[in-house]
């Protein structure tokens, strides 16, 4: 079993950057494939970005491309998402998750993630 909780959330203005941070617990992360997924009001969860077991392969929305960036310290047990650029948009309760297998190209597959943190709140005002 995986324990994962995120922090680093608040509300920031457009333009502003924030890191979030997914802590691990139980079983550590070094063997887990890491995501991280954002659900705005009314809108369904959407994948954001993920990162390989070793960090040697990134994925991202093209919404956050260029902007946020995923990384991971396995010795620390924590993934980070540094979000840059912040827009309104990106306003919604981020998710990280964890899969127990690199999911190479179902990388953004909700389904294929195990485990899932509580979610942090992140708010862009204009």
């Amino acid at each position: 079993q995986v324990q994962l909780v995120e922090s680093g959330g608040g509300l920031v203005q457009a333009g502003d950057s924030l890191r979030l941070s997914c802590a691990a617990s139980g079983r550590t992360n070094s063997a887990y494939f890491m995501g991280w997924f954002r659900q705005a009001p009314g809108k369904e969860r959407e994948f954001v970005a993920a990162i390989s077991t070793g960090s040697a392969y990134l994925y991202y929305a093209d919404s956050v491309k260029g902007r946020f960036t995923i990384s991971r310290d396995n010795a620390k047990s924590t993934v980070y998402l540094q979000m840059n650029s912040l827009k309104p948009e990106d306003t919604a309760v981020y998710y990280c998750a964890a899969a127990p297998n690199n999911l190479g190209r179902y990388y953004y597959s909700q389904s294929r993630y195990d485990y899932w943190g509580q979610g942090t709140q992140v708010t862009v005002s204009s």
